[in-house]
C-alpha cells in the first residue's frame, strides 16, 4: 500500500502530475514527488539506442509501474493469471508519445520487467518536467516515455 501524503509542499499547478486510470477502482492523479515518497524507490542504470541521437547513458530511480498500478486496485482477479494476463498499460507523455505495456511484462509471476516511473534522472529530479517510463530491459528507447501525462489500465474482453 502506498504511503502518499496528504498535501504536497508545493502547488499540484505547478507540478507536473499523471494519472492513473481505466479499469481500476481508486484512480490516482500523483506528483513526481508523490512518487517518490509514496514507494520504495528503485535503481537502473541503462544504455539504449536513440535513433537520432545513438547510444544514451542515464540512471533512473523511481518506484515500480506495477507497484504503483497496483495502489489503484486494477479489476482483474489477482490469483488468477489468466485473468491478469489480459490487461494492458497505455502510457502517455506529455509529447504526446505513447507506448503499451501487457501486464504480463511486470506482473512477478510472468516478466517481472522491473520498469520504472522514473522521479530523477542522473542525480535530478523531475518534479517540474514530470516522471519518465524506463524499460530496463529495452534495447532501444522508443518506450522510454517523458513527462509521463496518464498510466491507462485496460482489460482486453474475455471472449478476444
Amino acid at each position: 500500500m502506498s504511503r502518499l501524503r496528504a498535501q504536497s509542499r508545493t502547488s499540484p499547478a505547478q507540478l507536473a502530475s499523471l494519472a492513473v486510470l481505466g479499469d481500476v477502482d481508486r484512480p490516482a492523479t500523483l506528483t513526481v514527488d508523490d512518487l517518490r515518497t509514496g514507494w520504495e524507490q528503485h535503481r537502473a542504470e541503462v544504455v539504449f539506442e536513440c535513433a537520432t541521437s545513438g547510444p544514451r547513458r542515464h540512471r533512473f530511480e523511481g518506484p515500480l509501474l506495477r507497484e504503483v498500478v497496483l495502489d489503484s486496485h486494477p479489476l482483474f482477479d489477482a490469483r488468477r493469471r489468466k485473468d491478469r494476463s489480459r490487461f494492458v498499460l497505455s502510457v502517455t507523455g506529455g509529447d504526446g508519445h505513447h507506448t503499451v505495456l501487457a501486464w504480463a511484462e511486470v506482473d512477478a509471476d510472468f516478466g517481472n520487467a522491473p520498469v520504472l516511473l522514473a522521479t530523477r534522472m542522473d542525480g535530478e529530479d523531475l518534479d517540474m518536467a514530470g516522471s519518465q517510463l524506463v524499460v530496463p530491459v529495452d534495447r532501444c528507447g522508443a518506450r522510454y516515455i517523458s513527462a509521463i501525462s496518464r498510466v491507462r489500465v485496460r482489460a482486453l474482453p474475455k471472449d478476444a
